[in-house]
């Protein structure tokens, strides 16, 4: 008998060698690897292979953690809206005859691996130990489904509900099999289940998503990368993906510091910027003196034309006298000059609430503002864990910094 369980047939001593004939009964075997043949080439990676894999990783790994929020989510939901009504009847097994028996075969599925589990130790939670833990997505959208009369009144949108978990499970199908998700599914699965979040009362308890929406990764590992929620090659593409209405649109205060603070003056109107400032905003804005030194430094550094960056600011400055002047309360617009040499421009929005962004530019040698790169920070007073608890971000130090520049500067008449 072979390792496999099959009798090979005898071998027949009478055949002449080298003959192909081959009793029809024979299994036939494979020759031996001729000596010197290799294999290793045929199962090696290329850079571009690897990119691929880590791209697929990368993409599945956000659909996954997207997917596990609405899981956990609509489990809670289920759990507070049919508990009350089958659990005093059922007692423990309140689900199986939630279900019904439409959902009997899926829902004994589930009671049988829970068992599973529990003998095998794979319950490491006390919280998972229910058949609830234990159902899929949809299966959960079909008791939602099927009790509608007792969801209803907490969700009046039954089709939006429908729709967003139909583009779920396109994604969720991927994800499970571990087949490529294409961005254009990855960007439809994250914008069902935020909507779905909301939908389901998750997604409004926090002010932090008014201005810069919370990614649920970011919300998840943020911790490793301070309070930086956002890192762009240049100012171009940071205006491409947050631009400059939704950065300061709507904004309750405005602090600004930089050379000619180019973001806000050239990429929002003086209409707007009065609107802004009627509507209660207050602004400080800490401009570089264009009669300084550190001036003529700079337009060496990018080599201007003498005067080219001085009269710039200039113009900069006189627009948001004109702006200023425009103003009911003058007061409401602050303008200032500081003499230091400038190292970085910074617009702090809202930076005294809870949903505070700052867009942080540095200013190197030799690259315009407009080419270096960008971080978009998170305020509100997140606590950071990489080091210590309690640990400030990046926000509060260029907070820390823009205030002590404003102590030491002059304001502009």
């Amino acid at each position: 008998m072979s390792s496999g369980g099959l009798e090979l047939p005898p071998g027949d001593s009478g055949r002449e060698e080298g003959s192909e004939d081959v009793p029809v009964s024979a299994v036939s075997l494979a020759r031996p690897m001729e000596t010197g043949s290799q294999i290793g080439p045929e199962l090696d990676w290329n850079t571009d292979a690897w990119r691929e894999v880590r791209t697929r990783a990368q993409r599945a790994g956000r659909a996954y953690i997207w997917l596990n929020l609405v899981e956990q989510r609509l489990r809670s939901v289920v759990a507070a809206v049919l508990r009350p009504v089958y659990e005093p009847v059922h007692g423990e097994d309140w689900v199986v005859a939630a279900a019904g028996p439409a959902g009997q075969e899926w829902v004994q599925r589930a009671v049988a691996v829970r068992e599973v589990s529990r003998r095998k130790g794979y319950l490491l939670d006390p919280a998972d130990d229910n058949v609830l833990s234990f159902l899929t997505l949809p299966q959960l959208r079909e008791l939602m489904v099927q009790h509608w009369p007792c969801f209803e009144p907490y969700f009046d949108a039954r089709r939006d509900v429908e729709l967003a978990l139909d583009e779920l499970e396109v994604s969720r199908n991927i994800v499970s099999r571990n087949r490529a998700l294409s961005e254009t599914v990855l960007a439809q699965a994250e914008r069902a289940s935020a909507r779905l979040l909301e939908i389901l009362g998750a997604g409004t308890e926090s002010p932090l998503g008014r201005r810069l929406p919370i990614d649920a990764v970011e919300d998840l590992v943020g911790d490793r990368y301070a309070d930086v929620v956002g890192v762009h090659s240049d100012r171009v593409r940071l205006l491409r993906q947050f631009p400059a209405e939704d950065i300061f649109g709507g904004a309750r205060r405005v602090d600004a510091i930089g050379i000619g603070l180019n973001l806000l003056v050239q990429n929002f109107s003086g209409r707007r910027l009065v609107r802004l400032a009627e509507s209660g905003c207050r602004a400080r804005l800490l401009f570089l003196n264009p009669a300084s030194s550190s001036v003529k430094r700079r337009e060496r550094e990018l080599g201007l034309k003498r005067g080219e960056l001085s009269r710039s600011v200039e113009t900069n400055i006189l627009h948001m006298r004109r702006v200023r002047a425009r103003l009911r309360d003058p007061g409401a617009f602050e303008i200032q000059v500081f003499d230091e040499t400038p190292r970085f421009n910074a617009y702090l929005v809202d930076g005294d609430g809870s949903d505070g962004v700052a867009v942080v530019q540095p200013y190197l040698a030799r690259t315009r503002g407009m080419e270096a790169p960008v971080l978009v920070l998170r305020g509100g007073g997140r606590v950071v864990k990489a080091g210590q608890d309690g640990e400030g971000g990046l926000f509060e130090t260029y907070r820390e910094e823009f205030e002590s520049a404003w102590g030491d500067s002059r304001p502009v008449s």
